[in-house]
């Protein structure tokens, strides 16, 4: 599978450009098809970027290949204790069938007796948690050019029918031009109606999440408020010592509201972080419109956000393609592979 980038599309045929995505991705959805196959010994691991409860990153290059990758690997042992094996096929399944510029792909995906591997191109800007922590607070400016990013690639994943479910600055990576691409799919999930599994971040989970009566698109959109009001204040509005404490603002809706957001600003935070559903912006009969019409949004052209034709407010020092720097440093392990794959069946669909 080759380099995929959307191409340029007028506003006139905006949301023909989103049906044919749509039908692109049901088409990728459905085949296991993901182009030429790769075995672990393909890859040479250079080092650590990331890493999880069950999964490590690895700054990574293909024999023969100049483009550097980002490889996640999976412990299978691990996936199966904790009951997440269904959760990471349906990250595969999405990886390999989407195709926006603000999002990660799919270039690989294969699996040993011992660990499940996706292979996804190396976006070298590092995370955005990092870059906020470093900043205190990110800017009007800069969360809006951010923001808007992030309201095209969950347009463009809702109308794929898919829910990404953890939105957070951990999972937002940022290229070596400022533009950013969402990553992690481990929580998304097609769905045709409604879901009902609990899962996310404790500090960004929809209300209607946590009362367990069955969810759909809009807990996105609450999460989107959550973000934007992190970006640029430099904290959860839900922020508590305990998860009981953090559950109960969430519920009541409780959070405070900076001093510093413009009015624009505030009004549009207020409208997503809106427990009833059918007023929360992006789930009423407006739908994104709502969002992208917004006053805070007035002077934001949205085609050229999405070819790339905007100067990004903040670009992050990138020496070279393969540059690891913007990530932190982590305590190499070997990866040893058992003689006797134990999990094949429960994988058998990866």
């Amino acid at each position: 599978m080759e380099e995929r980038s959307a191409s340029s599309v007028s506003i006139m045929n905006w949301e023909l450009f989103l049906d044919a995505g749509k039908k692109d991705f049901c088409r990728k959805y459905n085949s296991n098809d993901v182009g030429k196959k790769y075995r672990r010994s393909d890859f040479t691991l250079i080092r650590t970027i990331g890493e999880g409860t069950f999964s490590r990153v690895y700054l990574s290059r293909i024999v023969d290949d100049p483009k550097y990758y980002a490889v996640k690997i999976l412990d299978k042992m691990k996936v199966i204790k904790l009951g997440e094996a269904q959760h990471i096929i349906n990250e595969k399944k999405i990886l390999q069938s989407i195709n926006f510029p603000f999002c990660v792909f799919l270039k690989a995906s294969f699996q040993d007796n011992s660990y499940l591997y996706l292979s996804l191109p190396f976006i070298p800007g590092g995370e955005m948690f990092q870059h906020l922590h470093r900043l205190k607070r990110f800017d009007e400016e800069l969360s809006k050019f951010y923001g808007a990013q992030i309201v095209l690639a969950i347009e463009y994943l809702h109308h794929c029918n898919v829910i990404y479910r953890d939105l957070k600055p951990e999972n937002i990576v940022i290229d070596a031009d400022g533009y950013l691409k969402l990553t992690d799919f481990g929580f998304s999930k097609r769905i045709e109606n409604r879901t009902y599994t609990v899962c996310g971040t404790p500090d960004y989970l929809a209300p209607e999440l946590l009362v367990r009566k069955g969810y759909g698109k809009s807990v996105d959109w609450w999460t989107y408020g959550v973000l934007l009001y992190e970006m640029t204040s430099g904290r959860s509005p839900f922020q508590a010592p305990n998860m009981m404490k953090i559950c109960q603002n969430i519920l009541c809706c409780k959070y405070p509201m900076p001093q510093f957001f413009t009015s624009d600003l505030r009004h549009l935070v207020n409208n997503l972080l809106q427990p009833d559903i059918t007023k929360r912006y992006g789930c009423r009969k407006e739908g994104i419109k709502d969002i992208k019409e917004h006053s805070w949004f007035f002077d934001v052209s949205w085609l050229n956000i999405f070819n790339r034709q905007v100067k990004a407010p903040f670009v992050p020092k990138v020496k070279c393609e393969g540059d690891s720097s913007n990530f932190d440093n982590f305590k190499e392990i070997r990866i040893e592979v058992a003689v006797k794959d134990y999990f094949s069946k429960d994988f058998e669909d990866f």
